[in-house]
């Protein structure tokens, strides 16, 4: 027990601060030209990304337990589908370890994902990782993805259209719309069925929503 305090203690050290995140996610934005979107998170897009990527994100501290073991035992059984990354260790490899995924930068995430959880409320958590997230197409945040996708503000969009963007998060490029609307719908259909399972909208609701057209003025294919 006292070794892994030692260990913890010097990964905190040799960590950069956290203080730093709302820069980064700034250069993200700036580097491809994309807008802020100025810290609001949109209601439904907000609901839709927790009930699929962290449901127990405003409960839970930097490290999800329940997910913590089933990402251990994916790692063990060889199963990487099992994931377990809460929304503040997905921040911090967004912005401290891009591209990286050995398992110094797997300790390095989560250590900086408690320092995110401690220097930032859970709202601008989830606003900052919204902004720096990859929603495919050359789309870099929700207020970018929401533009492209479906012409209108993040704000502005539908259940149908918040849960089919929370739904590329996972494989950006598998679920593109645009190219793969079949996968994409299927996705959709699981953020649906999260959003019933954490009481964000009732099966009925969700049913209703999962129907209606995606945008009159959006052609999508594949």
């Amino acid at each position: 027990m006292l070794l892994v305090a030692i260990l913890v203690g010097v990964l905190f050290a040799v960590t950069p601060s956290a203080t730093s995140a709302p820069s980064k996610v700034a250069a993200i934005l700036a580097s491809h030209h994309a807008p802020s979107d100025n810290g609001v998170v949109a209601q439904k897009v907000g609901e839709a990304v927790l009930a699929t990527e962290d449901s127990r994100f405003y409960s839970d501290p930097a490290l999800d337990p329940q997910g913590t073991l089933r990402a251990a035992w994916g790692f063990v059984t060889a199963n990487p589908n099992l994931g377990g990354a809460t929304i503040e260790v997905q921040l911090a490899k967004l912005l401290y370890t891009p591209g990286r995924s050995s398992p110094a930068a797997l300790a390095e995430q989560v250590a900086m994902a408690f320092k995110l959880d401690n220097d930032f409320t859970k709202h601008q958590i989830l606003a900052m990782y919204l902004n720096a997230a990859y929603f495919g197409d050359g789309s870099y945040g929700i207020t970018t993805a929401a533009l492209h996708y479906f012409g209108k503000s993040a704000a502005e969009l539908t259940w149908g259209q918040a849960a089919l963007l929370a739904g590329l998060l996972q494989a950006p490029s598998a679920y593109d719309p645009h190219t793969h609307l079949s996968a994409a719908l299927a996705r959709r259909s699981h953020v649906f069925a999260r959003l019933v399972a954490v009481g964000s909208l009732t099966a009925a609701q969700a049913q209703a929503d999962a129907a209606a057209p995606l945008d009159p003025a959006i052609t999508f294919s594949g």
